[in-house]
């Protein structure tokens, strides 16, 4: 009995491990892959969607049409440098000084200390949540594709991926939606708007911003002043 215990045992431990295998080969060929490739859809795209169909809302469709660096304006791009991320250009993907304020106060949201190269692991390869397991990993995959990627590219891909509404995903689909434009032609307070709801695109609307979504807007183009406007990307080589 102890034998097949055993036996069972080692089996079991050999399907968890190459499972784990496959997974990490599915990651690195992704981070390989998407270095030039467009990214058709992320996991949390594919979450989404799972849940909608689960909760009978079969007209969901959570998409993104992919557009390439050149086809974004570049207000949207210094508009969530501005504010998710103004270390963007000189970290390797973390922000230390940002993660030791988190950890010395228990109140403040894990996002606050999160970079756009954390977003984007996140959003690509990993599912919706907060756990220490899934922030495990996301730091893993946030070292992968500071190593294998630009910056430019992380932002391109982070671009594309992000969540603006409710089945609004990518900066071209909430151009579209939101303001009847491609992306190219977002201006200044458009793309300081569409930034302004990213910390929770299901609770607050780029189509019907609230007064501290307004608040927040203002603020955000405050600092993309103060970071130099347009200036600031080419000086960082993100134009």
């Amino acid at each position: 009995m102890s034998k097949y215990k055993g036996s069972l045992g080692q089996r079991i431990k050999r399907i968890v491990v190459r499972m784990l295998l496959a997974w990490l080969g599915i990651w690195v060929a992704g981070i390989v892959l998407f270095t030039f490739l467009p990214v058709p859809f992320s996991a949390v795209m594919v979450e989404r969607q799972l849940v909608a169909w689960i909760n009978g809302r079969f007209d969901y469709v959570a998409h993104s049409d992919w557009v390439g660096h050149d086809e974004i304006s570049p207000w949207m791009a210094l508009a969530v440098i501005a504010s998710e991320d103004q270390k963007f250009p000189v970290h390797w993907g973390f922000d230390v000084a940002a993660i030791e304020s988190v950890l010395d106060n228990s109140n403040e949201k894990m996002r606050g200390a999160s970079t756009l190269s954390q977003q984007t692991a996140k959003n690509l390869f990993l599912w919706d949540g907060r756990s220490w397991v899934r922030k495990g990993l996301e730091a893993g995959l946030t070292v992968g594709i500071e190593t294998v990627w630009t910056k430019r590219r992380i932002l391109t891909v982070y671009l594309n991926i992000a969540e603006f509404g409710d089945g609004v995903f990518g900066i071209e689909a909430a151009s579209q939606r939101f303001f009847h434009k491609p992306a190219s032609r977002l201006s200044m307070s458009e793309a300081a708007l569409l930034a302004a709801v990213l910390p929770n695109p299901i609770r607050f609307r780029a189509d019907a911003p609230s007064g501290y979504i307004r608040q927040r807007q203002q603020w955000i183009m405050r600092q993309m002043r103060q970071l130099g406007g347009e200036g600031f990307l080419q000086r960082n080589k993100l134009d």
